[in-house]
């Protein structure tokens, strides 16, 4: 059974869809030929001559729990007549009972889906059971007798509507519910199996958002799904390798820049000295980007660990720190969140965020919590914001809004882009918001999980 169900799961999609259906056929197939050959037919509910004779006569017969015999008046005959010769006895009986021509009686039935040998002898075994002659006529329902009166009308018995279902009706929907739930675990089996490879793909996905550099995706299945599996690997490879090569490639330019810019420092030793210390500013504030260049370089590239971590003692640890160079910083109390990411790099993520914060606001105030399975970490400042239209472009490499290039005051311009380059490599994302009153909050979402 189990080399079955294995081999099962190897075959081509399309193979295990066939399977399911042909296999659903036949149970459904079988379990419906079970039924028709064990069950016992319908017992139909069988009315004597003289309970017909009585109805008409207005008295009301003791049926039982069969339905009631209705009378009823109408211009036409009973539908579907038999053949006189089919019911001769019955006829004759009819009318010399109820005094009236035998060509004034009719009898309109027919016979259901499921009258056959079998109906005939149960119903033979009922009536013994309740002590009736062997000779005795009888009509079995649904029928219709009608008696043409003198003015043209017809006098018509039949029996009422059964409401609701009948012994026989009931046994055959308990059985068919049984059948559904015993086929109902064969069929949740094989729904997960044919779902498990989307859910799987689903998750592998999720995680290639939040770790580019995850281990490739393993997987068995159908021949599609290893299809699927190994182009997806594949991209997931192409991926990597285009962002590792579009970074070392600014890493060397950037690497590069730094024997021109040392040859211009020996050139401009000979210059006037206004020049002289113009272009010296110039060089230095070139040589300052290149690092900052580098050292993002190198922490891209850098295949960091992805490890359990608590967001708030990670962040008290850093407020810590920079308490101890006299930066005011405070976490505020909450709900612990664990998630896992590569601690180096959401150290300085929290860092460069927190380090804005205190020179643009003087002080930072940091809270952690969850929310719709992410880890939501805001760090709000007292400074003076930042207009809507420079709320994406900040995140923009080498961008600064304080236009003098002084490092004391507005640094290289590439804080936040680091901020926002991490966040992303973790799945998540950061935004800017200017806070009602004044300040501005910084809002990092990280997805949990």
């Amino acid at each position: 059974m189990k080399f079955l169900w294995r081999g099962f799961g190897t075959a081509s999609l399309f193979g295990q869809l066939i399977a399911l259906v042909g296999v659903s056929l036949l149970a459904a197939q079988g379990i419906t030929a079970l039924m028709i050959f064990n069950l016992p037919p319908p017992a139909p509910d069988f009315y004597r001559v003289n309970e017909v004779v009585q109805t008409f006569r207005g008295a009301s017969p003791d049926v039982g729990d069969r339905p009631a015999l209705s009378v009823r008046i109408s211009s036409t005959p009973p539908s579907d007549p038999l053949e006189p010769f089919l019911t001769p006895t019955l006829r004759e009986m009819l009318a010399e009972e109820l005094h009236v021509p035998v060509e004034a009686v009719v009898i309109g039935a027919h016979r259901g889906p499921l009258w056959d040998r079998r109906s005939l002898r149960v119903l033979r075994e009922r009536m013994a059971r309740e002590g009736a002659p062997r000779n005795e006529q009888f009509l079995v329902a649904p029928f219709e007798v009608g008696i043409r009166q003198a003015d043209g009308t017809w006098l018509a018995v039949r029996p009422e509507s059964r409401g609701g279902l009948s012994d026989w009706q009931q046994r055959l929907l308990l059985w068919f519910l049984l059948s559904t739930l015993a086929m109902a675990p064969s069929a949740y089996l094989f729904a997960r199996r044919l779902a498990r490879p989307i859910k799987l793909f689903a998750s592998a996905a999720e995680r290639l958002g939040r770790d580019p550099r995850a281990p490739p995706l393993v997987m068995k299945g159908s021949e599609e799904i290893d299809v699927a599996v190994r182009a997806f690997n594949e991209m997931q490879e192409r991926l990597r390798r285009y962002v590792e090569d579009r970074t070392a490639m600014v890493g060397a330019i950037a690497h590069d820049l730094r024997t021109p810019l040392t040859r211009l420092k020996f050139r401009i030793e000979g210059a006037p000295e206004d020049v002289r210390i113009k272009a010296a500013a110039d060089i230095d504030q070139m040589e300052a980007m290149i690092a900052a260049t580098l050292t993002f370089v190198r922490d891209a590239t850098r295949d960091g660990e992805r490890t359990p971590l608590e967001l708030s003692s990670l962040l008290e640890s850093v407020c810590d720190e920079m308490a101890e160079t006299g930066s005011k910083t405070e976490v505020t109390a909450g709900e612990k969140v664990v998630l896992e990411g590569d601690p180096v790099a959401l150290r300085r993520m929290f860092t460069n965020l927190l380090e804005n914060a205190v020179k643009f606001g003087g002080a930072a105030r940091v809270r952690v919590y969850r929310q719709a399975g992410s880890a939501v970490v805001e760090i709000d400042d007292d400074g003076p914001g930042i207009p809507l239209e420079d709320s994406e472009r900040v995140f923009e490499p080498f961008y600064r809004r304080e236009p003098s290039r002084n490092r004391q005051t507005g640094g290289i311009g590439l804080g936040l882009a680091v901020v926002r380059s991490i966040a992303r490599g973790h799945g998540g994302d950061v935004s800017l918001q200017n806070r009602e009153g004044g300040g501005l909050t910084a809002r990092v979402l990280l997805p949990i999980g």
